[in-house]
């Protein structure tokens, strides 16, 4: 059995209305709510990781505000349970106007047959945000840090 590590970045980004960015994800047959990041690569630094993957999730151009959190207890991977999960999350800004496309309603898409992945982002109002909102159980310890501390 092949054990090792996977580094994810996320960024959490609050707008001016005080709403928060979450992506609302079909992935391997399983829907979940989680926040924008993903797969630190060979070579990268987590702020190009996050940089990166906003860019190609949500064509959005970003900066890191400040650190929020990173995991300090032991998560197995949902996905393969061998691989230990460490997830680094930031606070981001936009640099640049937001266009990414939204839905209104959690999983409001049509998964094409043959698709084993498919995102959509969506903004939720301050007042219904909290661990709730997510799935991922480090997920849940920071949209709890997140509603805390902002």
């Amino acid at each position: 059995m092949q054990t090792g590590f996977n580094v994810r970045v996320y960024g959490i980004m609050i707008n001016e209305k005080k709403q928060v960015l979450v992506s609302d994800e079909y992935i391997r047959g399983g829907y979940y709510t989680k926040f924008p990041g993903g797969g630190l690569e060979f070579g990268e630094g987590t702020l190009e990781c996050i940089v990166r993957e906003w860019q190609e999730e949500l064509s959005q151009d970003v900066k890191v505000v400040e650190h929020i959190y990173t995991t300090d207890f032991f998560q197995i991977s949902a996905f393969d349970n061998v691989t230990q999960i460490i997830s680094i999350y930031y606070l981001v800004t936009p640099t640049s106007a937001f266009v990414a496309p939204t839905i209104d309603k959690p999983f409001d898409f049509e998964v094409p047959e043959g698709t084993d992945e498919m995102e959509r982002a969506r903004w939720i109002d301050w007042e219904d945000f909290s661990e709730a909102s997510v799935n991922l159980p480090i997920d849940k310890v920071v949209a709890k840090m997140v509603k805390e501390k902002y």
